[in-house]
């Protein structure tokens, strides 16, 4: 535009020359002046365009420039991420308004030409700045990346880089979401491997594609035998010899092919010697169906198969003799049944019942009785050689043997018995026993085993009732008083509940030359059984199987409850004894059942008075000391019953404190034609007035047998002659009760 001006002015100025007349300007040539004077105007004035040009110009850039800086600086401060530049001299020349508010800065608080240091100590004041960043900035002051962690459990990433011009730029941004993000993935990445290389099995997963490993748990050591980051990226077969890496990497094919879980157990050899492991297969496909990994886990199951093998065994043996038990032998007896294929086949069943187990562990404790029926159960086999020997239950044993019957199984019973015969030495001491047995035949006394087992023990049953020490072999007679032996059972636990049973009682006197109703002092309470198509029930026929049975407990309890209940009802202040069995002594709160019926019924407690066998305290001395000691604490009166019966010991009369000991019948009964039975009487007399126990004897039936205990010394007396076990009502006028006097006369 200027150069047009120009030329415009020199054209105008050309034309003014051409025409002008020379003599108005003198000498001078007038072209050449009105040229001069044209110039002189436009030079000026192209001078004048030029500059106004050049600002116009230079307007239109600066306002370029800054229309530019203002987008740049809009853009930068809307970014998430803080920046900060600073010049070659370190003086910051940009700060976005992001990076203050990530450290809690105002613009006001930026200074003229402040500098990147004075920008640190202002967020140090701040308490804006961590350790890390002034370690950064004095390692890595113009290029670099860190972490700084701040107040509040902040996080900004820094990342410093150079400019060009000598300055650097710094780039501050907010990674606080994404840097707990981290941490819970690293801490569910650790909990994950804890839980992975913590669990009970052997874990690895490989490539379905090449078997190569991608992950194996640190329990996958045991079945790898070296560390489990050693074996990534390896196959089976860099690792086991090739025969076994043949098997392995087989199973693992079937496995992927089959696409289903496959288990299996087979042997590994570990650095702890050769174990078991069931061994898991799992395929996991990818998302085109195609097996992506083979997931494998290793469970060590040596242990347990050992425990089980264990548990199989002490199912089926005894735990003392490691025979087989009664389950056992009855599996080798069916056994032996199926083997049988013809009828000449034919073979003995023998029950054998050792005598006397129990007073040898009275005497010598169930120690020495442990180790003596581990030494019955050795000499039964080595007298049976290859028959099975079994232990049925606590003392009894069960052999079974071939042969021609019954006399093979006569013979092995005698052997046995010879055997047993001799004594056993055990810690010093010779003990002896022997043994009675009962025999059944197959075929003939039974076709399974449950019959031909039961029916050796009948055959055992009546030996023991015709003598110890004696062989029987089973007759259908047995049978039949076996199954009536199991109904009386039967009807026994109903005989409880309808009421069938009934007490009687015999009276107890004062020993003297003749007895008068004031010498009576008490009664003794007896059960009776009327049996609704039996009739009458012997005692001797029904007690025995109420303590086999457990059925004594229930009875005990009825038995008691009634006798305190009638005495309650006497009116002269008679004593009531009771006899409890040792059962009830094992099974319940007795204690509390007496303390119980005593306040039920109203009986005064020093009226009672409770009867034991030795067999309380045998079963377990001191806690039967103990229940009897709470028992007297009731008020109520302990007496020894049937003393000299058994093993009876002076430590059960030092260890505790008895009322009344009860001389037994037996001795009783021989003092006409026995001089030692008199003897053991006079002397247990004695012993009780030097402890001063009161002495009943039981069992007298004579004139002369009262006269004697009565000179001797004898405190009391029960027996037929003093009066016989009756109903109450019999004894009204004795009790008091004349009513019922009158009325039974």
């Amino acid at each position: 535009m200027a150069c047009l001006l120009v030329a415009a002015a020199l054209g105008i100025a050309g034309a003014a020359f051409a025409w002008a007349p020379p003599d108005r300007f003198g000498e001078l040539d007038p072209q050449v002046v009105w040229q001069i004077l044209i110039g002189g105007i436009v030079a000026p004035a192209f001078l004048a365009a030029l500059m106004l040009w050049a600002v116009s110009a230079l307007r239109y850039v600066r306002s370029q420039q800054q229309r530019r800086n203002t987008f740049v600086g809009s853009a930068l401060n809307h970014l998430s991420q803080g920046i900060v530049m600073v010049d070659a001299q370190k003086r910051v020349v940009f700060c976005n308004d992001r990076y203050l508010e990530i450290y809690e800065l105002a613009r006001s608080d930026l200074t003229q030409n402040i500098t990147g240091e004075g920008l640190r100590d202002l967020r140090r004041q701040r308490g804006q700045l961590d350790f890390k960043s002034v370690q950064f900035y004095k390692t890595f002051p113009l290029k670099g990346m860190y972490v700084a962690e701040l107040p509040g459990g902040r996080y900004v990433r820094v990342k410093l880089n150079p400019l060009p011009n000598g300055g650097s730029i710094g780039i501050h941004e907010d990674c606080t979401e994404q840097r707990h993000l981290e941490d819970e993935l690293e801490s569910t990445k650790k909990f994950l491997k804890t839980v992975v290389d913590n669990i009970p099995v052997s874990l690895i997963v490989q490539s379905a594609s090449d078997g190569r490993y991608l992950f194996a748990n640190s329990s996958a050591e045991t079945v790898l035998n070296r560390r489990h980051e050693d074996a990534i990226g390896l196959t089976v077969g860099d690792m086991l010899r090739p025969e076994d890496a043949k098997l392995i990497i087989g199973r693992d094919l079937a496995a992927i092919r089959s696409g289903l879980p496959v288990a299996e157990e087979h042997p590994i050899n570990t650095r702890d010697g050769l174990r078991l492991f069931l061994t898991r297969r799992v395929t996991v496909p990818d998302d085109n169906g195609q097996p992506q990994y083979l997931i494998k886990t290793y469970e060590d199951v040596t242990d347990r198969r050992q425990t089980e093998a264990r548990m199989a065994h002490m199912a089926y043996h005894d735990g003392l003799t490691d025979l087989p038990n009664r389950a056992s032998f009855l599996q080798g007896l069916a056994q032996m049944i199926d083997a049988c294929g013809d009828a000449v086949d034919e073979f003995a069943v023998l029950s054998i019942d050792l005598d006397g187990l129990k007073e040898i562990n009275d005497v010598f404790g169930h120690a020495i009785g442990d180790r003596l029926l581990v030494e019955v159960s050795r000499r039964i086999e080595a007298a049976a050689g290859g028959g099975m020997v079994a232990r049925l239950g606590g003392d009894e044993f069960g052999v079974i043997i071939d042969g021609k019957q019954p006399e093979a199984g006569q013979a092995l019973a005698e052997r046995i018995a010879e055997a047993l015969a001799q004594g056993f030495p055990i810690d010093g001491k010779s003990v002896r026993t022997g043994v009675t047995t009962g025999i059944a035949l197959f075929p003939r006394d039974g076709a399974n085993a449950a019959a031909l087992l039961a029916n050796s023990g009948a055959a055992l049953f009546r030996a023991k009732a015709h003598s110890r020490g004696s062989i029987s072999v089973f007759e259908p007679e047995m049978d039949r008083l076996l199954r009536d032996r199991r109904v009386l059972h039967q009807d026994l636990s109903l005989a409880i509940r309808n009421g069938e049973l009934s007490l009687h009682y015999q009276p107890q006197a004062r020993a003297g030359q003749a007895i008068i109703d004031a010498d009576i002092t008490g009664f003794e309470a007896l059960a009776r059984w009327i049996h609704p198509t039996r009739g009458f029930v012997p005692p001797g026929d029904f007690i025995p199987l109420a303590e086999e049975s457990g059925l004594i407990v229930e009875m005990g309890e009825w038995i008691l409850r009634q006798a305190c209940l009638e005495a309650a009802s006497w009116r002269l202040p008679l004593q009531i004894a009771v006899n409890l069995s040792p059962a009830q002594f094992m099974h319940g709160d007795l204690v509390g059942l007496v303390h119980s019926i005593l306040q039920e019924t109203g009986l005064e407690p020093g009226r009672l008075e409770l009867e034991i066998t030795e067999g309380v305290l045998i079963e377990d001395f001191e806690r039967g000391v103990a229940l009897l000691t709470r028992l007297k604490a009731l008020g109520v009166r302990v007496s020894m019953d049937d003393f000299g019966s058994g093993y009876s010991s002076l430590t059960y009369l030092q260890a505790f404190p008895f009322d009344k000991i009860k001389i037994d019948r037996a001795f009783v009964t021989n003092l006409g034609s026995n001089p030692q039975s008199a003897a053991i009487v006079r002397a247990v007399i004695g012993l009780g007035h030097g402890l001063e126990v009161s002495i009943v004897a039981e069992g007298v039936e004579t004139h002369a047998q009262l006269c004697f205990l009565a000179n001797e010394g004898c405190d009391g007396v029960q027996g037929y002659f003093i009066g016989r076990p009756a109903p109450i009502a019999q004894y009204a006028r004795l009790v008091g009760r004349t009513e019922m006097a009158l009325k039974a006369g």
